[in-house]
């Protein structure tokens, strides 16, 4: 059985597709892609459909990166499937447990940065929709320090179930 991990931010054309996309290259560089299944979703369904922005799209592909996307809405029942919920930042993590039926479910939600053992105090990645194109190339930044401290914590889980 695979070992789910869905990214979560605000609309999912920014943030969260730039993770999945960031973490699934992860994924398949360390061989666990027949292991692990990575995607993404938004708190809400505004995007719903639509591909990734189109800076968040550049951002990838200028670093090597996939950029195929189709926004949706993250499902409470998505829970019980996902062993992993990764919040782009507090206002999705509080949401996020807020959602989940069980203390265990809350307990599945993770902030990115929390990572990334040199974010300090500050876990948020600033959602860059609103700003210039170099906000994008921050988040990405935050993104790639943060994976490889998160790529870890998945590589131990998956030894835990194979013990």
């Amino acid at each position: 059985m695979s070992y789910r991990v869905c990214f979560v931010c605000t609309g999912n054309i920014c943030r969260s597709p730039m993770a999945e996309s960031v973490f699934r290259t992860r994924i398949e560089e360390a061989g666990l892609d027949g292991l692990v299944e990575v995607d993404s979703a938004g708190t809400g369904g505004w995007h719903e459909g639509d591909g990734a922005d189109s800076r968040t799209v550049a951002v990838l592909e200028a670093a090597g990166y996939e950029s195929g996307h189709a926004a949706r809405q993250f499902h409470v029942s998505w829970f019980s499937d996902l062993d992993l919920v990764i919040a782009l930042d507090s206002g999705h993590l509080k949401a996020l447990r807020r959602l989940a039926p069980t203390p265990e479910d809350a307990t599945k939600v993770r902030l990115l940065r929390s990572y990334d053992p040199e974010a300090g105090d500050d876990l948020d990645v600033p959602d860059p929709y609103y700003g210039p194109m170099d906000g994008f190339e921050e988040c990405l930044e935050m993104v790639e320090a943060a994976s490889p401290g998160l790529l870890a914590a998945v590589q131990q889980e998956l030894e835990g179930r194979a013990a």
